[in-house]
């Protein structure tokens, strides 16, 4: 059946809808229509597909969507796929952001409550789970403990990664001309976010600032959305005057029970630090990689993943992310277990994140921990 545009469009407007329960369970429901069902591409060709975009930073179920619609009408259809597929989620998560700051934080902050421990127990999995996933040899634990190190003394994340570039690049063997071409373009990519973060002199306007913090977050997500969190806590967080640590922790709660990739929560940011302008630019900024990944470059890059140089400085700077995700994960679990309460629910949250089995796990902690939080909140300290 040769598809339409409408009907690609149709197709993944429907996964963005349907897109609950994070990527796990957005890949599993791709796969299961596209590979199984309809057969676009064979089992084989999916799996090594998605490998590639694992190893590149982005929400990997929105970067195959891109894909899959690329592969059947173009790059017209790649644009069109990735917009169905983010669209459920981004009309859901701006209706959110625009409650939040008609009602005013303070008048919704009884909800909330409960929500802040529910997102610390996230992100404590979430290192775990990473960490898990990334740290596979001494080296990376090593990489991850000098990334803590510098983070906390006030290293910028650029100087961390360089730190990292170098001592990967002293074990690598020098031949591997292509991973240090591949690699330069990251870099410079970076070096120009970095230089526009440093440099406050200069400035693009509040839009134009959103833009360029979300395009940082995408660039920098290596393993998922949780990875973005302490780039844009940093960008955001004190930064702009609606941006409080508590509206920070309540972006990602919310963010957790829209059909969309976490890395929504950045629309919900920008929607506080600038209106409608800001979310859109923000969005923009976030997803602008995880559309030219593909419509771009998508034939270079098994190629360029395939490079075994390339590939370990990906896995050094992944396991850097992670060390300083950990430092964040300290900083947020600092601010918010601060009582009997928060300490109670968090526990509560993680015990159930852990043992729970279930789709609609981590939506149903954040909506019970801030039911709980609502209802116990003048019986505990």
């Amino acid at each position: 059946m040769k598809e339409s545009y409408f009907s690609i469009f149709a197709t993944f407007l429907k996964f963005g809808a349907l897109a609950w329960g994070g990527p796990v369970a957005q890949i599993a429901m791709i796969r299961e229509e596209l590979v199984e069902k309809r057969q676009w591409i064979t089992p084989d060709k999916f799996q090594r597909t998605l490998a590639v975009y694992q190893a590149l930073p982005g929400p990997e179920a929105h970067e195959l969507c891109v894909y899959f619609g690329m592969i059947r009408k173009g790059r017209l259809g790649g644009v069109l796929a990735g917009l169905g597929f983010m669209l459920p989620g981004l009309l859901l998560i701006l209706l959110l952001a625009a409650a939040y700051v008609q009602y005013g934080a303070e008048t919704l902050l009884p909800l909330f409550v409960g929500v802040a421990p529910a997102v610390t127990a996230l992100i404590v999995r979430a290192v775990h789970h990473l960490g898990h996933k990334t740290l596979l040899d001494i080296f990376a634990y090593i990489i991850a403990l000098t990334a803590v190190i510098l983070t906390l003394v006030g290293v910028h994340f650029l100087a961390v990664f360089l730190v990292v570039i170098a001592a990967e690049a002293a074990r690598a063997r020098w031949k591997d001309i292509g991973g240090y071409i591949a690699l330069a373009g990251f870099a410079t990519i970076g070096v120009a976010l970095a230089f526009v973060q440093a440099a406050p002199e200069i400035t693009f306007g509040t839009a134009g600032n959103l833009f360029v913090e979300g395009l940082k977050a995408g660039m920098l997500s290596f393993g998922g959305a949780y990875t973005a969190i302490p780039f844009l806590r940093d960008g955001m967080v004190g930064v702009y005057p609606g941006v409080s640590m508590e509206a920070f922790l309540d972006s990602i709660a919310l963010s957790n029970v829209v059909p969309a990739p976490l890395v929504i929560f950045g629309t919900f940011l920008g929607f506080l630090a600038g209106g409608l302008s800001g979310a859109l630019m923000m969005t923009g900024g976030i997803f602008l990689p995880a559309f030219s990944f593909t419509l771009v470059g998508h034939h270079y890059l098994e190629k360029v993943i395939d490079n075994t140089a390339l590939h370990r400085f990906l896995d050094s700077i992944a396991a850097a992310v992670i060390g300083i995700l950990a430092v964040t994960m300290l900083e947020i679990a600092a601010h918010t277990l601060n009582g009997v309460l928060p300490v109670f629910l968090f526990a509560a949250a993680l015990l159930a994140l852990y043992l729970l089995r279930w789709k609609w796990v981590v939506p149903a902690v954040i909506v019970g921990c801030g039911i709980a939080g609502y209802a116990l909140r003048a019986f505990v300290i």
